[in-house]
């Protein structure tokens, strides 16, 4: 029988379902073939006007009902998408019964909901407008739709998870947070299973001007596909995109005990913060660094187990240098025959909802033996001598996995998963 405790005697931590929705499609199964097929999710963008802006593609969700109801909505509906499909996966019934941990964007009205408060009072100007008609507002929906903490509450009840509903937001770290979080809990003993969802449904037009005012997007417009190149020499910047996955993680004990299929093993968790600029990565990678090594001390294990990186990759010149910077300190030469591809080439950056939606990929690529591609990769930087997975999947017998989140602010966290427990 396969043991329950991990090398540090804490309890084994085994994920039992999984669920996913990016712009490739709802659900694991459509996602996982369009992911390995190498097809992309990024299109020009229709939800709202994009005249004069320097960045006019994104990987939104554009098929589902909230898709134009804004970020609240649409961030609620995925992660409820997600989480259902995880929890059906994992054989658990309506009751939930263990803590919800979300990594969610940061809450704020949309520019429909802003323009029509302001339509309410036109005889008042700036501020005072503004408190007019929020006085007059609706008790409840306005209310909710800007308070951080709603979508975990509404999931809450949906899922009927136990205790306080916990959200977090630690930039492009957020859903490796959120499982590190879940992770820690069966650790320590306060209960048997959890469940973790990152979602992100912020694809807004304030959002794409503000992160085209950090020069940090991509502005290759004319073939949306090819626009996210991560380790490219020709990249040029990030996709904004939008997605959600959900992780159920259980105790191994207690996944074995009621016959649950186990998807893999939570090994280790590591983060680091970095305070030298609010985009930019320290020159010298320490923080990133020592975020992977963290999370393979936890695991228990050395670099040399890994065969497999989901890299952050995020096609910007700095991020990519710096991953690679961070890899090459802590595998050494073997890096260059370990496999790292990026996700992002094809499903775009999901932001909050990142380090989950790659977690559950990850699992993936170990359950089937399957590497994703790293597309538009026509043109390498021989400044990042990696082993990209370029263009097309490849077969490949992996049972350990890293996964990579380094977000801007200096917020980093790297998950090591693993196909059996030790």
């Amino acid at each position: 029988m396969a043991k329950t405790t991990d090398h540090l005697g804490r309890p084994v931590v085994a994920v039992t379902g999984l669920g996913v929705v990016t712009s490739l499609g709802a659900g694991m199964t459509e996602n996982w073939a369009a992911l390995t097929a190498g097809k992309s999710g990024i299109h020009p963008i229709t939800r709202f006007p994009i005249d004069h802006l320097k960045t006019q593609i994104a990987g939104t969700v554009d098929f589902l009902p909230s898709s134009n109801l804004g970020m609240a909505a649409l961030t609620y509906e995925m992660a409820e998408m997600a989480g259902r499909e995880a929890i059906a996966q994992a054989g658990i019934g309506s009751d939930f019964g263990g803590p919800l941990f979300l990594a969610a964007p940061p809450v704020e009205l949309s520019w429909q909901e802003r323009l029509a408060l302001y339509r309410q009072d036109d005889a008042l100007t700036g501020y005072g407008r503004l408190l007019a008609v929020a006085r007059k507002a609706g008790p409840s929906a306005l209310f909710e739709a800007a308070q951080f903490g709603t979508v975990a509450d509404r999931l809450a009840d949906a899922f009927g998870t136990r205790g306080l509903p916990i959200t977090t937001s630690t930039a492009c770290a957020s859903g490796a947070t959120a499982i590190q979080l879940g992770v820690e809990a069966i650790r320590r003993g306060e209960c048997d299973r959890a469940i973790s969802i990152g979602a992100d449904g912020s694809a807004t037009a304030e959002a794409l001007i503000r992160f085209s005012l950090l020069s940090a997007l991509s502005t290759q417009n004319d073939m949306p596909e090819k626009a996210s190149k991560p380790f490219s020499k020709d990249r040029d910047g990030f996709v904004l995109a939008e997605g959600s996955a959900a992780l159920v993680f259980e105790s191994l004990e207690s996944a074995l005990a009621r016959g649950a299929r186990v998807l893999g093993i939570l090994r280790g968790c590591g983060e680091k913060s970095d305070d030298f600029h609010r985009t930019r990565s320290k020159p010298d990678g320490s923080p990133a660094i020592a975020a992977v090594k963290a999370a393979l001390l936890d695991a228990g294990m050395s670099e040399d187990e890994i065969g497999y990186v989901n890299a952050h990759g995020t096609s910007t010149p700095e991020n990519d240098k710096m991953e690679h910077l961070s890899l090459s300190t802590v595998f050494g030469a073997r890096i260059k025959s370990v496999p790292v591809s990026s996700n992002k080439s094809m499903i775009g950056h999901t932001l909050s909802a990142a380090g989950a939606v790659e977690a559950a990929f990850s699992l993936m690529t170990m359950l089937e033996g399957v590497l994703p591609p790293t597309i538009n990769y026509d043109v390498p930087d021989p400044a990042i001598d990696l082993d990209v997975v370029p263009n097309v999947k490849r077969s490949a017998d992996v049972s350990a996995v890293l996964s990579n989140s380094f977000g801007f602010g200096g917020q980093n966290a790297c998950l090591v998963m693993a196909r059996e427990p030790v």
